[in-house]
């Protein structure tokens, strides 16, 4: 079997809602990064045989196949195709292993796997309202209620489940979430972001554009205090998480090129690296967040690997106690973990988050001198996915 190499992975900066990149159309937006990997690769567009494209909110500006209107409104020719993914926040993450399985199959040799969410535009949870209004009420069939009576299959319940599993305190929350907007003001200042991101211009929702560049993700607080999160409001009465340790609503795109050997050929590019094991597996749908822990002690045994073997590790933000139990549950070392800050830094944009995060951990590896990287994610419906790829 082929190998899955990435050789181009790039992202827009965060933008927050109703901010820089909130008057970007989601399918123009993820257009600047589809030809972003396109330049930065020299590519020939028509070699392009594929466009996975994540998005959870595939409704309005983002509905009727949002990965062939990006290619629409991109360099690329109409000959190539696209498709859209919904593996909730996974979506992108699984976008690139699918790409990847293309490849390595021989089936095709340059595919191009990305996500993107308008979070402004397009509200979380816009799809499921939208059914409820049209008569179908709530988006979860009878059977399914009838498995599980009277969940809601809350995301912020679930955060909650998991602090209160681990025992973990507010303080905690807080003190982690101060960690994560840290490394994302020094890794920012320092100009760690610079290769990664495509700077668009910036278009506010009412239309203005303002001339400058948007190349700095919008969300991170540089003045960040615990005694600022202190005082912020609890999402859930008793409960332990608030909006301060929570991912950042966020507008955003992100995007890989991954080819085989025949690819690496007819691009004549070298390989940033080598996608080595993808795991996908499913968990208790209430709790909802904590699958990414077996999910990556799965990875790791199928991967023939230790958790020490890996040096650098992206675990999406959603909540503060997600990062903290796989922590916890896995033994990993903290300061190799989501190194540059993570969502509640830098925003979580919802299906373009995969993309965006494997972006920043494949460049992160080059910029540390490191060999192993580990990504995963918790997903709507007790989903998660693990990929590790090899620096090269």
């Amino acid at each position: 079997m082929a190998e899955a190499y990435i050789v181009a992975a790039a992202r827009t900066a965060g933008g927050k809602r109703n901010g820089k990149l909130s008057g970007w159309h989601p399918a123009d937006l993820a257009a600047q990064v589809l030809d972003a990997l396109i330049a930065r690769t020299d590519c020939d567009p028509a070699l392009v045989e594929d466009v996975i494209m994540g998005c959870v909110g595939q409704a309005g500006e983002q509905a009727v196949n949002i990965a062939r209107n990006a290619i629409l409104a991109s360099r690329l020719p109409e000959s190539v195709p696209g498709t859209s993914v919904d593996r909730q926040c996974g979506s992108s993450q699984q976008a690139l292993h699918f790409a990847a399985q293309a490849v390595m199959s021989g089936s095709m040799d340059i595919v191009i796997a990305a996500g993107v969410e308008s979070m402004t535009r397009v509200p979380m949870g816009l799809p499921s309202t939208a059914a409820a209004k049209a008569g179908f009420g709530t988006y979860m069939s009878p059977r399914i209620q009838d498995r599980y009576p009277g969940v809601t299959f809350s995301q912020f319940t679930g955060a909650e489940m998991i602090a209160k599993k681990y025992g973990m305190r507010r303080e905690e929350l807080d003190a982690y979430a101060l960690v994560s907007h840290q490394r994302a003001a020094a890794a920012t200042k320092a100009g760690v972001f610079a290769k990664e991101i495509v700077p668009v211009k910036v278009r506010m929702n009412d239309g203005t554009e303002t001339g400058e560049m948007h190349t700095a993700d919008e969300g991170i607080r540089y003045d960040a205090s615990l005694e600022g999160m202190a005082g912020v409001k609890l999402i859930a009465e008793g409960g332990v998480c608030t909006a301060a340790s929570a991912s950042q609503i966020c507008d955003g795109a992100a995007g890989l090129m991954v080819v085989n050997e025949r690819g690496l050929k007819a691009l004549g590019v070298q390989p940033l690296a080598r996608v080595h094991h993808m795991t996908v597996i499913g968990g208790d749908p209430v709790v909802m967040l904590e699958t990414p822990l077996p999910a990556t002690a799965h990875a790791l045994k199928k991967a023939g690997m230790k958790i020490e073997d890996i040096d650098l590790y992206e675990v999406n933000e959603a909540f503060a106690p997600v990062p903290m139990a796989w922590l916890r549950a896995t033994g990993a070392d903290h300061a190799r973990l989501n190194v540059n800050g993570g969502a509640i830094a830098l925003g979580h944009p919802l299906g373009g988050s995969g993309a965006k995060l494997m972006t920043t951990l494949v460049h992160a590896l080059h910029a540390r001198g490191k060999r192993y990287g580990l990504q995963t994610m918790c997903e709507g419906g007790g989903l998660a996915n693990v990929t590790i790829v090899e620096r090269l």
